[in-house]
């Protein structure tokens, strides 16, 4: 079943100018990029995607960090994407991420680990939703 999963590069990265070199890799594992753009996240918006972790002793840190410059988020079509990108990123802390992963390549550390990725399917379709409009996707154009 194709569906869909969130990426977004995080700002440690595109700051790094390694927003080319992900997006390679990402695209080279199968994926379709179905909506992408370049934004800066208001502690409002920051906050409320990460909702979920709100009451975490990283929370506060995390919205700072997301809010600390650009961010790219994508969306992402491929058959089980949410597992197989989270397969392509690998584990949060790049110490413990497989070689040739994402993480393992680009992040420094736990905190500043890259890219974030969908954890479910359900979550996918919020998140993306946070991000772009149902005319951003690209729903009416064909492949």
């Amino acid at each position: 079943m194709t569906n869909k999963t969130l990426c977004i590069i995080k700002p440690d990265a595109v700051k790094k100018n390694l927003a080319g070199q992900i997006i390679t890799k990402i695209t080279e594992a199968g994926f379709k990029i179905k909506a992408m753009k370049m934004v800066r996240l208001s502690n409002e918006s920051a906050g409320g995607f990460y909702e979920v972790h709100k009451n975490r002793p990283f929370y506060e840190e995390l919205v700072k960090f997301m809010t600390s410059g650009p961010c790219i988020p994508i969306a992402l079509e491929k058959e089980n994407a949410v597992a197989d990108y989270r397969a392509l990123i690998g584990a949060t802390d790049p110490a413990e991420a497989a070689e040739g992963t994402v993480r393992k390549l680009f992040a420094e550390n736990k905190s500043e680990n890259a890219v974030h990725g969908s954890d479910s399917d359900e979550n996918a379709a919020i998140e993306i939703a946070h991000f772009f409009s149902r005319k951003e996707l690209l729903e009416n154009y064909a492949d």
